[in-house]
């Protein structure tokens, strides 16, 4: 006999008070009466739509309950996050309070998990048999396919079988976030890190479930209030796309790579005008020309590569940046020589040939020490802390 499955049903909701009676009666039509199902709201609105759950959930047979944030960081996305930390069923299921996504399909996800043994179901407009007709005019399908192509280019590999990484409607079994949690040293909630509303990449990306299926469906039309899709939300998804590629560490590599070879124009113009214009010896013009290169390389890391993982002030920061760049002063400065005195090269394509040779073991030292290991540290600490709320919300909701 098949297993009745558990699911916690989380829906993110900012000013969605006209959607929430057809929402709760769709999902209660829906769900079979045997399944073990919570619904959880977790809000950030500014209107009384929590006011609006509560009233609408005494007559539902399952239970729900509202989670409101003051504070709502991560948006739709650290929404789910929070939702993910305060339930506890085996299956997950995410999705939108405005009727766009058919509650008619949340059984068939989970069915679709089990049937195939898959840790992630996503709802697909680009599945055989989905349609994306409900999108707002021809300019956000055109965005929204553009983003979705775009995505799946970024995360070739790891995005393998979904054909809409953007969907906001989907099911994932907990243990593969708590696996990522595991493997990351972060906790429960696999150390995720949403920026945005584009929450199912952040979790296909980071925890890479085992095992993808889809389940098509046609997204409708929003049934009350209006969109969140705003050009804000738009550059907050770039940046988070950026933040998830440069998580690899071989993609930071190459960015950090492509960042030093850019640092190679301000330190060679520097170290140029100082071998030109003054009697400086060239190893003392080389001491000081690194340091504009210096500056260059930390300013671009510390904004686009590392920009998720900066912990303690900036000036910390360059100060320990500044000090392992110059420590390779000690490889360099003594190989340029060699190149310089014994090789008969130049100042300058010597300098070119010491940066090169020296680059893998600055890129280890600074991504290990400066930032991932710091980063590392206050995320499990921060999942050390939602764990605890979690466990003392569960107690809460358990009395």
């Amino acid at each position: 006999m098949a297993s009745v499955p558990a699911v916690s049903l989380i829906v993110p909701t900012f000013n969605e008070a006209g959607n929430i009676d057809e929402l709760l009666d769709g999902v209660c039509a829906a769900l079979p009466a045997e399944w073990d199902v919570e619904v959880l709201f977790v809000d950030d609105s500014t209107d009384d739509t929590p006011e609006v759950i509560e009233k609408a959930a005494v007559r539902c047979p399952m239970p729900v309950s509202v989670l409101h944030r003051d504070e709502p960081e991560g948006g739709l996305g650290g929404a789910v996050v929070a939702g993910i930390a305060r339930t506890s069923a085996p299956w997950i299921v995410v999705m939108d309070a405005d009727l766009q996504h058919p509650p008619r399909l949340l059984p068939e996800l989970v069915e679709a998990g089990e049937r195939a043994g898959a840790e992630l179901v996503v709802a697909s407009r680009y599945a055989d048999g989905g349609s994306r007709g409900g999108l707002d005019g021809g300019y956000r399908m055109a965005v929204s396919g553009v983003s979705t192509a775009v995505t799946k280019a970024l995360f070739p590999r790891l995005l393998r079988g979904v054909s809409d990484p953007m969907s906001g409607f989907f099911a994932i079994r907990r243990e593969a976030i708590e696996r990522a949690g595991r493997e990351d040293g972060a906790g429960q909630d696999g150390g995720l890190r949403p920026l945005g509303y584009k929450i199912l990449l952040e979790l296909a990306v980071r925890c890479r479930p085992r095992g993808v299926a889809e389940v098509p469906y046609e997204f409708g039309e929003r049934f009350a209030g209006e969109s969140k899709s705003t050009v804000r939300e738009g550059l907050r998804f770039l940046r988070h796309l950026a933040e998830l590629r440069s998580s690899d560490k071989r993609a930071r590599m190459v960015a950090f790579g492509l960042i030093g070879v850019s640092g190679f124009v301000p330190n060679l113009l520097a170290l140029w005008a100082l071998t030109g214009a003054t009697s400086l010896h060239y190893a003392v013009a080389e001491v000081l020309a690194n340091q504009l290169g210096v500056l260059w390389n930390f300013v671009l890391l510390d904004f686009l590569v590392y920009r998720s993982a900066k912990q303690g002030h900036w000036a910390g920061r360059l100060l320990g940046f500044a000090a392992l760049s110059n420590a390779d002063l000690l490889a360099r400065i003594p190989l340029m020589m060699v190149l310089v005195e014994q090789a008969g090269i130049g100042p300058v394509p010597a300098t070119v040939v010491s940066l090169v040779v020296v680059f893998l073991a600055r890129f280890l030292l600074v991504d290990t020490l400066i930032y991932r290991r710091r980063g590392a540290a206050a995320r499990q600490e921060q999942a050390v802390a939602r764990t605890a709320a979690a466990r003392e919300a569960r107690g809460e909701r358990a009395a």
